[in-house]
């Protein structure tokens, strides 16, 4: 008999350390990946700046199980916008589609009232509305890669309490000064230029390596096992 009271007092010894671990092994793996979630969105914002917001946040996390708790718990971290992710990972290379010539990269007066514009007062200007104008025309990089793609400026009728300058690109649209240091500075300068650089026109872009996926998921990795055994720490000394 006293042999089957220390078998049973075993096991239940042995069950509670293993749902210990069952709930260690899921605290570790969901504080884990919420770092390498993290992480990952630092590494956006970092390298890219703040416009770049939106494709940080678009790093999402999920673990498994999702309800309960696992010895086999995993973590998944994945972007919502994955082609962007790879290409600054990679330092890739961008060329053309279907055999054009030029990249159109849109500057930043092409859009009313800056990046952050509403309506259709905050829509870039197209390539197609470029050519449909007439008024586009051409100016080549000194370095001959290249061109930008410009408008012709008119003022328009000053606005707002301030009046500020309003800039009409070639009948086309407003252009867009954001809120640059020196707004109205920047108004004149371009309306005594007499045009707007609208687009930079250019053969391929070599995109700079800014992010680091991979190595943040192996380091994520070598900080799960120590991460893990603390857990299980913590959970047998409360359950202790």
């Amino acid at each position: 008999m006293r042999l089957s009271a220390v078998v049973g007092d075993l096991r239940k010894a042995l069950a509670e350390e293993v749902r210990a671990g069952e709930r260690a092994a899921s605290r570790a793996v969901r504080a884990e990946t919420d770092a390498l979630k993290t992480e990952l969105r630092g590494q956006v914002t970092g390298s890219l700046g703040g416009k770049a917001r939106g494709i940080a946040n678009a790093w999402r996390s999920q673990v498994f199980p999702r309800t309960g708790v696992s010895l086999r718990a995993a973590g998944l971290v994945w972007s919502k916008t994955p082609l962007v992710i790879d290409a600054f990972e990679r330092g890739a290379l961008i060329r053309p589609k279907g055999g054009g010539r030029f990249l159109a990269i849109a500057t930043g007066f092409n859009a009313a009232r800056g990046w952050r514009g509403r309506g259709d007062k905050g829509l870039r200007v197209t390539p197609a509305q470029m050519v449909a104008s007439g008024q586009g025309f051409l100016r080549p990089f000194r370095s001959g890669r290249g061109f930008v793609w410009c408008l012709p400026l008119r003022q328009g009728t000053q606005t707002g309490r301030r009046r500020r300058t309003r800039l009409i690109a070639g009948g086309v649209a407003e252009v867009g000064t954001a809120n640059r240091k020196g707004r109205e500075a920047w108004a004149r300068g371009l309306l005594e230029q007499g045009m707007v650089p609208m687009f930079l026109l250019l053969p391929q872009v070599k995109l700079t390596k800014r992010l680091d996926v991979r190595g943040a998921s192996l380091r994520a990795l070598r900080r799960l096992p120590r991460r893990f055994l603390t857990a299980w720490e913590a959970e047998t000394a409360r359950t202790g």
